[in-house]
């Protein structure tokens, strides 16, 4: 090459360096070709004007792992695995679960004893007492009612007197409250007076002491309590004779007296409206203390009681009612009612039932009659109450729990059904066992559980 021109060298520029010395013998041209073929790999040539350049071209071979995603995939084989291990280990040791359901052939056995019950009370079979809880709720109520008395109402006759003394030579002293009387009408006075002595002869001629005028009121009210100015009253306790006498003179008009008919509160009126106080919303407040006694407490409903701390009557008791109104009882009611606990209640039913399985080794309490308990003959006395007790129990076959259990352990469904149908009073017997895939029972007895049903003897 630097043998030829530079401008043969410039011309030569677009061809392969293996094209630039060419040699006139083919066989040394041929193999020129193939070497450069071999190791010099073809260069890419620019794209022609408005052309875009081509897709690059890779070389195809092994690819190098991603250590990261590996790293992720081995981790969760693992985490499954130990899963599933986890899974397995639970499914044959802890999960396995079964329930022996026992139906047995069951009489019944009555209760009906008389017991107190109260809240300061034990428990106790011996005594035949029961332990109560009792509730109270507050209430003021009121409630309108008619009133159906009558009565006379009206103003008593007033006025004043003046009393003259022929009776005495000395003064006389008539205290308040003596009781004066004209026309067959008695009068009161209001004051106290003092009457001078008289003077003269009773017999030819007295001058009688005349004392200041004194207030009376008529005993009684009526319009025939009205009399005029001067009308004579005798004086209780004085006597008059023939020019020997105490009496008193009217030196005004007894006037205002008054009667007429009119409504009023009676005595009978406020007892009914008290027995309509106790009796609202009687069911609404029932469940309100029944609520307060809870679930656990079994309700004695006889023992419900609404005592009242003093009716109030507006008018009040023998007062005018005015027309188009309606008298009004107020009261402050005490609303109480009591009940049984359960565990009281099993507490005395279990030892009722025991004492009369005394004796009797092959037969249980299945159940004492507790949730279908009743009380009647229910009466108050000072400490709480007297009742009947009425419950009904379920006895039979004497089959203990701990027994069933441990012969079951490790059994199947067939071997726990033949030996358990073989005992006594059991009717059937059928095992759930837990889970699906479980077919024989564990041998830890605290995965055991045992069931009774009752079957009651006709």
């Amino acid at each position: 090459g630097s043998q030829l021109p530079i401008g043969e060298l410039a011309a030569a520029t677009s061809a392969t360096p293996l094209q630039v010395v060419s040699v006139n013998n083919p066989a040394v041209d041929s193999a020129i070709d193939e070497n450069a073929a071999e190791t010099i790999p073809g260069r890419a040539l620019p794209p022609a004007p408005g052309q875009l350049p081509g897709k690059v071209r890779t070389k195809s071979g092994i690819k190098v792992p991603n250590f990261s995603d590996f790293r992720k995939k081995l981790i969760i084989i693992i985490a499954a695995g130990v899963l599933l291990i986890g899974f397995l280990v639970w499914a044959l040791f802890f999960a396995p679960r079964a329930t022996v359901q026992i139906t047995a052939r069951t009489s019944d056995s009555s209760v009906n004893n008389n017991v107190t019950l109260g809240d300061n009370l034990k428990t106790d079979l011996v005594a035949n007492t029961l332990k109560t809880a009792t509730q109270q709720t507050k209430k003021t109520a009121s409630v309108e009612f008619e009133a159906t008395g009558t009565k006379d109402v009206g103003e008593k006759a007033t006025g004043q007197v003046v009393f003259r003394n022929c009776e005495s030579e000395t003064a006389q002293t008539i205290p308040s409250g003596t009781v004066l009387t004209a026309n067959s009408i008695t009068y009161v006075t209001q004051a106290a007076a003092t009457v001078p002595a008289a003077s003269g002869s009773f017999l030819s001629g007295c001058n009688p002491g005349i004392s200041a005028a004194t207030p009376i009121s008529a005993s009684a009210i009526g319009t025939e309590s009205n009399v005029s100015n001067g009308t004579q009253f005798s004086v209780a306790g004085h006597t008059n004779s023939a020019g020997q006498y105490l009496r008193a003179v009217a030196s005004t008009d007894v006037a205002g007296g008054s009667k007429r008919q009119a409504k009023v509160v009676s005595a009978t009126d406020i007892q009914k409206a008290t027995e309509q106080l106790k009796v609202q919303d009687i069911e609404a407040v029932k469940k309100e203390l029944r609520t307060k006694l809870g679930k656990d407490v079994v309700v004695v409903d006889q023992s419900y009681k609404a005592s009242d701390s003093g009716p109030v009557s507006t008018p009040a008791l023998d007062q005018e009612v005015a027309a188009g109104v309606k008298p009004k009882l107020t009261s402050e009611v005490t609303y109480s009612l009591s009940g049984v606990d359960k565990n009281e209640l099993n507490d005395y039913l279990d030892a009722h039932f025991a004492k009369q399985l005394e004796g009797i080794k092959d037969q249980r309490t299945y159940d004492n009659g507790a949730d279908k308990v009743t009380f009647t003959n229910v009466n108050g006395i000072e400490t709480g109450f007297t009742a009947s007790i009425v419950a009904t129990a379920q006895i039979g076959p004497k089959i203990e729990d701990s027994t069933i259990k441990e012969s079951s352990k490790g059994k199947r469904y067939g071997e726990i059904q033949s030996s358990l149908e073989a005992i006594q009073g059991v009717d059937s017997v059928d095992v759930k066992f837990w889970p699906f895939w479980v077919n024989t029972a564990p041998n830890d007895v605290k995965k055991i559980n045992v069931e009774f049903r009752l079957h009651e003897s006709k």
